[in-house]
């Protein structure tokens, strides 16, 4: 017989039952039509259980049928005892999902591959050294002339590329009258080629489009954007929009898949590195270079010759610097480069969340840890009711192998249903989480598909917690001695160490993960509610981007038509505003004493700004219309400290020190209070307020203060009341002052949403858990509960002794969890704001947590226990 048929055959045994059935019968029915007697022809046939056993297996693969048969008997055990079996498969989907969901997200931000050719051959170029604060530092910023030697240098090597940081733009379409975002990257022009892409339509950029600064401006559309701006249409090529003064024509499509080297961000455009503004600049670090090393070369010589071009280009740039010491020009040349594998992209967004992402794998392995345990001992629990069972199974030959892979199907099949719920928490958890990470103005958009990787990883997973909840049960289970279980069971004064310890495993776990999230949800509470120094309230901010080069009388003209509509209360003007993404700092020379370490931070504003605001003024006056920079400038208290040793600075002065230029000379008029500048983390900074002179980098913010409680009311009216003032000005984003404070606690908020989350799953399974081990206690006490009430116990007594042991267990899970809830917050330290590993309220929560949790799982088992009626176990015994 083929291997195929007794393949199918054991996939379909009730057949093959039924026909060896017939055949039997057709043997005794041929020997009885030949006259033979029916008692002797069935003594001469022999057993029929015994050949239809060999006829088995002779027809069907053994293992296989036995495989299927514990496969069906473990499945009908689930639908037998469904409460205990849809606790088990809810809390195990529960961290299933969990998991799928961390995998999906850190697969989608730091491991999956970019959609390009060979991939593992990408690196990145990093410079390392100590930055103008005296700190160590590592960068990947580079400047284009510098670009442009190192690809000469290693030209037959290795090929370069230059890749901008994902920008978001205003752009307008020809025809279209509003103004829109749309993710922007410059890049090489033989980027696609060397990347291995393909246009889905047109062409894409060339070598010979990235020769000359400014001379082609051309664009190529990424295949997401051209699907859901411009629905796939063919007739795109050709067609131009407007970027800042520059008309861009549109060549081609991208390939699919493709939508930039940043992880976390869906780039819509490319246009050419010589169209940025800074490509013949040699001091302006505006793009990462990615370095494809040719097969056969030796990554080492390659990197220390990009180095020695490096910092040759230093050294020359260091000459001009007038103004530096010798020591920071020693830093600055003293530039190391560093390859780093590029394979899965590079960004911010990397950096920022490869910490917490770590942190939170740590606590979605310890929820599964924990919904391990709880279902092995939920399993455990289940299966004191199957001693007698498994005897009877022993009793007549049953192996100790067949036992275990009889209860490991049973396990299988929660794992499956488990996985299959999962995978649907999964779908919707991780989308859920990225809309987390971002403010709802730039999303994170992630690449997260249902693909091999997350099957496989899907599975893998199933299979492993199948062995982690299964094994101990499976093998306890074929440990069974037949006589004492056919006896009546275990002696009731046997230790259950198996399930003792996996309760105090859970325990240990559920603590730590109750401790690390709360560090996580103190810290975003102190963060979130730090002084800011400044009022947020009804305050809107309205970035604001000019065509050409306005004058400062075209702001203020502007300015003084916005304050004009109706329910604003207030407006200034700024250069960006404070804790946004923007920072301008340099030296200061007190004194004409040569710049120190120390740097001091620029913030351009309007008369009026700080009454805005609501800082208040310690002394000195506001500028007058007609301050220009440089000249007068207000400080804050930090500057005061930091450069004039806590003096008043009012009426003195102080040189601003570029590293390349003249010294600017600036007289103190006022001293502010201090306000936060650019991070909460850091907050105030030695800060100068300069007259807005001028918008830096071409655009300027409004700040409104408006009289309603919600100054989104007004912003459709002040983004069209700007270009009314002036068609020059257009409005390129809107946002409260408020929404730019919460963007500060971002990655906090969601470590704590999710630390919370996870603590709550996890004394959630903790309690069940403990549940079971004391069900289990009293199921395999009862005999002797019931003679020690029969004595006169009373239910003190009796709850003591049910429960004394569990309580042990629980302080020494308490113990064992605090232990390495010390250990684990070291490598994340760096996460946690205004709050100590050691401090009483971050220990007393998960203490007294678990403690609650321990007595709500210990009361119906305790009840149960005092509730045994004394007779009935007697006349069991």
């Amino acid at each position: 017989m083929s291997l195929w048929t007794r393949l199918t055959n054991a996939l379909g045994s009730s057949r093959v039952n039924r026909e060896i059935d017939e055949e039997l019968q057709s043997h005794i029915a041929e020997a009885l039509a030949s006259g033979r007697d029916p008692q002797e022809a069935h003594r001469a046939f022999g057993s029929p259980l015994r050949h239809r056993e060999a006829s088995r297996d002779a027809r069907l693969i053994t293992w296989l049928d036995s495989l299927r048969a514990d496969a069906v008997f473990g499945l009908r055990r689930l639908r037998k005892n469904k409460i205990t079996s849809a606790a088990a498969i809810l809390s195990l989907a529960l961290a299933l999902g969990a998991c799928t969901a961390a995998f999906r997200l850190i697969d989608a931000l730091l491991f999956r591959p970019l959609p390009v050719s060979h991939p593992e051959e990408l690196f990145v170029m990093e410079r390392q050294g100590i930055g103008p604060e005296g700190k160590a530092q590592s960068y990947d910023g580079w400047e284009y002339p510098l670009f442009q030697r190192m690809r000469q240098a290693a030209k037959g090597q290795a090929e370069l590329i230059a890749v901008s940081y994902s920008e978001r733009n205003d752009i307008t379409f020809a025809g279209d009258d509003e103004m829109e975002k749309a993710h922007l990257q410059y890049v090489s022009g033989w980027m696609f080629q060397s990347f291995g892409l393909q246009p889905a339509l047109g062409r894409l950029l060339t070598e010979r489009d990235d020769h000359t600064p400014g001379a082609h401006p051309y664009a190529v559309l990424s295949y997401d954007y051209w699907t859901h701006r411009f629905g796939e249409d063919p007739k795109v090529v050709g067609r131009t929009f407007r970027m800042g003064n520059q008309v861009y024509e549109i060549v081609g499509v991208s390939q699919k898949g493709f939508t930039g080297s940043e992880p976390g961000t869906v780039n819509d455009i490319f246009v050419p590195t010589m169209m940025h503004e800074c490509a013949s600049r040699s001091d302006c670090s505006w793009f990462r270079t990615f370095a494809r090393i040719n097969a056969g070369v030796a990554q080492e010589p390659l990197r220390a010759k990009l180095e020695g071009v490096t910092r040759g280009f230093l050294e020359e740039r260091a000459k001009g610097f007038q103004a530096m010491s010798a020591q920071d020009i020693r830093n600055f040349v003293r530039q190391s480069v560093v390859l780093e594998p590029a394979s899965a992209g590079v960004s911010s967004l990397q950096e920022t969340n490869r910490l917490p992402l770590a942190a939170l794998a740590v606590l979605v392995m310890l929820v599964l840890l924990i919904a391990c345990a709880n279902t092995a001992n939920l399993l455990t629990a289940q299966a004191a009711a199957r001693e007698r069972e498994m005897a009877l199974r022993v009793s007549i030959g049953g192996g100790r192998l067949r036992l275990i892979q009889l209860v490991l199907l049973g396990s299988a099949w929660i794992a499956v249903f488990a996985g299959v719920i999962g995978a649907l928490l999964a779908w919707g958890m991780t989308p859920l989480v990225v809309s987390m990470i971002n403010p709802p103005d730039n999303p994170v958009r992630l690449v997260l598909p249902a693909d091999w990787r997350v099957l496989a990883f899907g599975i893998a997973l199933a299979f492993g917690v199948t062995l982690l909840f299964g094994l101990a049960p499976a093998l306890r289970a074929s440990a069974v001695q037949p006589a004492a279980a056919l006896k009546g069971g275990e002696n009731p004064h046997a230790r259950h160490r198996l399930m003792s310890i996996l309760a105090a495993m859970q325990v240990a776990f559920c603590i730590l993960v109750v401790y690390v999230a709360g560090l996580f949800t103190t810290t975003f509470e102190r963060l979130s509610h730090r002084p800011t120094g400044f009022s947020a309230e009804r305050i809107l901010t309205l970035d604001t981007v000019p065509n050409g080069k306005p004058t400062p009388e075209a702001w203020e003209q502007v300015r003084q038509q916005v304050s004009a509509v109706p329910g604003v209360e207030r407006v200034a003007l700024t250069c960006w505003p404070l804790l946004g993404e923007w920072a301008w700092n340099d030296g200061i020379s007190v004194n004409g004493a040569p710049a120190g370490d120390a740097l001091a931070y620029f913030l351009s504003v309007s008369p009026g700004w700080a009454e805005t605001l609501k800082i208040d003024f310690i002394d000195g006056a506001d500028f007058r219309p007609t301050d220009s920079y440089p000249g007068a400038v207000i400080v804050n208290q930090a500057f005061a400290k930091q450069f004039f040793h806590g003096e008043n600075p009012v009426g003195k002065s102080f040189d601003e020190v570029e590293d390349e230029g003249p010294r600017k000379t600036f007289r103190v008029v006022g001293l502010l209070r201090d306000a936060c500048y650019r991070d909460l983390r850091e907050c105030v900074l030695p800060t100068v307020y300069v007259p807005f002179g001028k918008p830096q980098n071409g655009r300027g913010t409004f700040l409104v203060r408006t009289a309603g409680a919600n100054p989104l009311a007004l912003a459709q009216t002040l983004r069209k009341a700007i270009p009314q003032a002036n068609p020059a000005f257009r409005v390129s984003r809107i946002r409260t002052q408020q929404e730019i404070n919460d963007a500060q606690t971002i990655r906090e908020r969601l470590l704590a949403t999710l630390g919370l989350f996870f603590a709550a799953v996890a004394v959630m399974l903790a309690g069940v858990g403990l549940f079971g081990v004391l069900h289990y206690s009293v199921l395999q006490q009862r005999r002797d509960i019931g003679i020690r009430l029969a004595l006169g116990a009373q239910a003190s007594d009796i709850v003591r002794k049910v429960c004394g042991e569990v309580l042990v267990m629980v302080l020494a899970g308490v113990a064992i969890g605090i232990v390495l809830g010390f250990v684990a917050v070291k490598p994340i330290e760096s996460l946690f704001y205004g709050v100590t590993a050691t401090e009483t309220s971050t220990l007393a929560t998960p203490i007294l947590t678990i403690l609650v949790a321990t007595i709500l799982a210990a009361l119906p088992p305790a009840l149960r226990a005092v509730r045994i009626d004394p007779a009935s176990m007697l006349r069991v015994e």
